[in-house]
């Protein structure tokens, strides 16, 4: 059996995906970014265009979470655009954040 990598449930050996918390199973490999304020929607903006992130979470300088995108909203750019004003709110609170990028393999 193996577990998820987000949430830890047990999952049958040919699970896709988590019947928990619904994050792909599989290999996930993760990038770390640390951007200043004024060039954060920029750059979530230009990850979301790579189109193989299935995830980017913002955190803070003092790793709080701030916002999780998930993968499917890089696909409908109709429910982009909430996102990017909730970045917006973000780059004018902070100073500088961190963007981890995870991208499935």
């Amino acid at each position: 059996m193996k577990h998820c990598q987000r949430c830890g449930r047990e999952l049958p050996d040919d699970a896709a995906f988590c019947s928990a918390c619904g994050s792909p199973v599989g290999k996930v490999s993760r990038e770390e970014y640390s951007v200043s304020s004024e060039d954060l929607v920029k750059t979530i903006k230009h990850l979301i265009h790579e189109g193989n992130v299935t995830r980017i979470i913002v955190k803070s300088e003092k790793d709080e979470t701030l916002l999780e995108i998930p993968a499917t909203v890089g696909v409908i750019g109709a429910i982009l655009a909430p996102w990017m004003a909730a970045l917006g709110v973000i780059a004018a609170i902070a100073t500088k954040c961190k963007i981890i990028v995870e991208r499935r393999e």
